[in-house]
């Protein structure tokens, strides 16, 4: 069966002799004989999702899940839904993945508030709050303390964590032509606006340029996040990164909002122009600066996030109290700091600087650092 991505839908279940649980609904998505039918651009109607139905020209709010159980409590997290009056792509906005990474969900809050399905072609389903019991308590992890950017595309049969991740997966790869993941960096560290792209998908490459602001930085991101498990299954996925965690960063957010409209402009959603990153704001290897050893102590930058630096050139300096002695920590090579981490206390092996470094200036030979995926600073996994 061929599947349009243009607008994938999923038919409602009916479950002979019980109701199926509301948590579980997602997951079993996948699994139905008829679970993503195309409609034809001729016959544009109601999306069919999560046993709703959003007409052509309306916006909805809803429940990923509705189950009345205790476990429901934790992950019953909501789903937004704009359908234009006319036929286009199906853009699907995660954020919220992260609990503490509150930035993400106040830019899918403005993308929602500012969309108007007169004016959209296609259909934009946001999934704000993922981890609801997270952004509650200002938690990074899962209310079972795992970290649900290492659990997709998740398992039917697996822990709370991994049932959620499957759902969110089935809904995504069931509807999603493209998707934006919404990040902020982690840790008390902060980054520059970023995102983050396969090089092994031209139009996720084209969709991250054409996000309109920051840089690009190539990756393939550690197993079990969201976009590389997304962009394997056959769907352009992009992450936007900036500022820190537990804080709103308004013009983070700004910069966020209008380049989800860029792309939506780009993929000929919406009747607006625009704008595109350079070529040479797209960093092709990225290595970390961290804590040398025995090193630890009370952590000063002496660069400023965003700064270009060259080979050798002083980043910062750990003052060790009680022992009156200091470390100082060098750039390796040179490039521009995309993220980095703010001042504090320090212990050997903490991520301090992440330095971007362009294509031009990656040296035959040279082993660097994968990037670090959001949720792992300090290893790619």
């Amino acid at each position: 069966m061929s599947i349009r991505k243009s607008d994938r839908c999923a038919v409602s279940l009916a479950v002979a002799g019980g109701i199926v649980p509301a948590l579980l609904l997602l997951v079993l998505v996948a699994v139905a004989p008829v679970a993503a039918r195309e409609q034809a651009a001729a016959g544009w109607g109601a999306l069919q999702i999560l046993e709703r139905s959003v007409e052509p020209g309306s916006k909805s709010m809803f429940p990923l899940a509705e189950d009345r159980n205790f476990d429901s409590a934790f992950v019953n997290s909501s789903v937004w839904v704009v359908r234009g009056e006319q036929a286009g792509p199906t853009l699907c906005i995660t954020a919220g993945i992260h609990g503490d990474e509150i930035n993400g969900v106040e830019i899918a809050r403005r993308v929602f508030s500012a969309l108007q399905a007169p004016e959209l072609r296609g259909t934009v389903i946001l999934l704000p709050m993922i981890n609801l019991s997270g952004i509650r308590s200002g938690e990074r992890y899962m209310a079972d303390r795992r970290d649900l950017n290492r659990l997709f595309p998740g398992r039917q049969d697996g822990s709370l964590s991994s049932i959620v991740a499957r759902g969110v997966f089935q809904l995504v790869s069931s509807h999603c032509a493209a998707l934006i993941d919404l990040h902020t960096g982690s840790f008390a560290r902060s980054n520059v606006p970023q995102i983050r792209v396969t090089s092994k998908r031209p139009g996720a490459l084209d969709m991250a340029r054409h996000f309109g602001s920051g840089v690009v930085v190539l990756g393939e991101g550690p197993r079990g996040s969201l976009r590389r498990e997304a962009s394997e299954a056959g769907i352009d996925a992009i992450i936007y990164e900036a500022a820190g965690p537990h804080r709103f960063d308004p013009e983070a957010a700004r910069v966020g909002a209008e380049g989800v409209r860029s792309v939506m402009a780009w993929m000929g959603m919406l009747a607006t122009r625009g704008a595109t990153i350079p070529f040479n704001s797209v960093y092709r290897r990225t290595y970390w600066v961290r804590v040398p050893g025995q090193g630890g102590g009370f952590f000063f930058p002496e660069v400023e996030i965003g700064a270009r630096v060259q080979a050798g050139e002083l980043l910062g300096t750990i003052y060790a109290p009680g022992f009156d002695t200091h470390t100082e920590v060098f750039a390796r090579r040179g490039g521009t700091v995309i993220g980095m981490a703010v001042p504090q206390i320090v212990l050997t092996g903490f991520a301090l600087f992440n330095i971007g470094i362009e294509g031009s200036d990656v040296f035959p030979g040279l082993l660097l650092e994968p990037e670090p995926e959001p949720g792992a600073p300090e290893v790619d996994g």
